[in-house]
């Protein structure tokens, strides 16, 4: 039923393997370097038609350059302004909305269930237009709130999808025990499940975040000014009007990439045992 470890397979299948894991790890990173290399080109090797080669020389003032004569630094401010709201209420919200389908079986649980499940199966292509035609009515088109708060709204089914699968695998006797104890039900949600869904809460946080640093498409839709575009929707400015800066893009792309990149770094403990918490017996 489980694969089979590495180390027990027959001598022919660890040799494939150890040759297949570099092969695809080399081409998993074959596009990320590629846009390493061509942010420290100097913009006489693209002229030149230099895309591929090595760089004459390194171009560390790329990086310079996107900070100093680039709003980068406010799209990356304006991403954080979207990004930390929309994890800290797309959390909070799962975290009640799955306790209470997770515990207590009231009359249509199961059809509210299927509405958080069902939400996340509708194209966003097709909200595109209803939605930026709401937040016109509501004066939030071109703000960073406007978009945090769609975000929070996409992002609840999904995340009370997760916290209420997680819930559901607790052990219910702790519920009931305190229950018997006369412990309300807010201080059973607060000091009883809440601690133990650290890990979950982790996990989630890292995947929501990422989710959004990298969203492009609503962030193109529902802004357009520096001040309230986000890191993805802004790199297109650091191309210049008349001819492609691809060496300004590739440098504000791996500024863009390091945020998330070090997020789950620092939670990937967390993120794994939330991962991987229930997944035997």
């Amino acid at each position: 039923m489980f694969p089979r470890p590495i180390q027990q397979s027959a001598p022919a299948v660890r040799w494939l393997y150890s040759i297949a894991l570099p092969v695809a790890l080399l081409l998993w990173l074959f596009p990320l370097l590629g846009v390493a290399l061509t942010s420290l080109r100097p913009a006489s090797d693209l002229a030149q038609g230099n895309y591929f080669g090595m760089p004459s020389g390194i171009a560390w003032e790329n990086y310079v350059y996107i900070f100093t004569e680039t709003p980068i630094g406010q799209y990356m401010v304006n991403s954080l302004w979207v990004t930390i709201p929309t994890v800290i209420g797309a959390v909070s919200l799962s975290l009640m909305t799955g306790f209470a389908l997770a515990v207590y079986g009231f009359r249509g649980n199961i059809l509210v269930f299927f509405m958080f499940v069902a939400g996340n199966f509708v194209p966003f292509q097709i909200l595109m237009v209803p939605v930026r035609d709401m937040t016109l009515q509501l004066g939030m088109y071109d703000t960073w709130y406007g978009l945090a708060l769609f975000h929070i709204a996409f992002q609840t089914g999904f995340c009370t999808l997760f916290m209420r699968n997680f819930i559901k695998a607790l052990p219910y006797e702790l519920i009931e025990a305190a229950r018997v104890e006369g412990v309300v039900e807010w201080r059973i949600f607060w000091f009883i499940v809440l601690p133990l869904m650290r890990p979950a809460i982790a996990a989630l946080s890292v995947l929501v975040f990422t989710f959004i640093w990298n969203d492009f498409f609503w962030a193109t839709v529902l802004t357009q000014g520096v001040d309230s575009q986000p890191i993805t929707a802004g790199l297109s400015s650091l191309n210049g009007q008349w001819i492609a800066q691809w060496h300004l893009v590739s440098a504000g792309s791996i500024l863009a990439a390091l945020p998330p990149v070090l997020m789950f770094f620092l939670m990937q403990k967390h993120f794994i045992a939330g991962l991987t918490l229930g997944a035997v017996k």
